[in-house]
């Protein structure tokens, strides 16, 4: 009995450390991000901040999340800014390739990390399918990454958004934002700080597509 507890203890030990090992190798590659944002008193790589809000916007959402959906959440944005939108045609069409071929990218450096630290490629497949946000309405945890995703720009990235874009812009933005969210996911805004007026212009955008917010 007890080596078979101690071979259990092993293998537990080890499937965190591989856990640590992918989070660890995606926090030093998101470090690399040129772009720099202060946060409070200090300064921070964008992207590395941006995967630390969404594991913590996780944490709360869902705390027995799977170990592969907090490796998506981790990860789901790495090294973005190696393919800027400006590379790309301007336009809708231009933008659903820019967006496609991150996804792409996304998940391949997932599944390479995720490969060198010890995890099969089945694990790898599913990080990637939920990078790709397959199956989006039918699978829950791919809903719960894009529920996460919204809640992180809603709860920190909306400001910035306010101050450049026009009201009705604004208000299709937030429309977006609220269709791609599950109940669940809408139901974690009642519990974020939002700016004045974020309500009212999501009410508006609503009524005038013939949706209902209900908060």
């Amino acid at each position: 009995m007890k080596t078979i507890r101690q071979e259990d203890s092993r293998r537990m030990s080890s499937h965190a450390k591989r856990f640590d090992d992918v989070i660890a190798a995606i926090d030093d590659a998101n470090a690399c991000d040129p772009k720099i944002v202060q946060v409070g008193d200090r300064t921070v790589p964008a992207e590395l901040l941006y995967g630390q809000r969404m594991s913590d916007a996780l944490a709360r959402m869902a705390a027995n999340a799977s170990e592969l959906l907090r490796i998506a959440v981790r990860g789901q944005h790495i090294e973005r800014w190696t393919s800027p939108r400006s590379g790309y045609p301007v336009g809708r069409a231009g933008y659903l390739k820019w967006r496609n071929d991150l996804k792409e990218y996304h998940a391949r450096r997932l599944g390479e990390i995720m490969t060198a630290a010890g995890y099969g490629p089945q694990d790898a497949a599913r990080v990637g399918a939920l990078v790709r946000k397959e199956r989006l309405r039918s699978d829950p945890e791919a809903q719960m990454l894009e529920d996460t995703a919204c809640i992180v720009f809603l709860a920190h990235y909306l400001p910035d958004f306010m101050g450049k874009t026009d009201e009705a812009k604004l208000a299709r933005i937030l429309v977006q934002t609220w269709n791609k969210m599950s109940a669940q996911g809408r139901a974690h805004v009642e519990k974020l700080d939002l700016p004045p007026g974020v309500l009212a212009l999501l009410e508006r955008g609503l009524k005038q597509i013939g949706g209902e917010a209900t908060l």
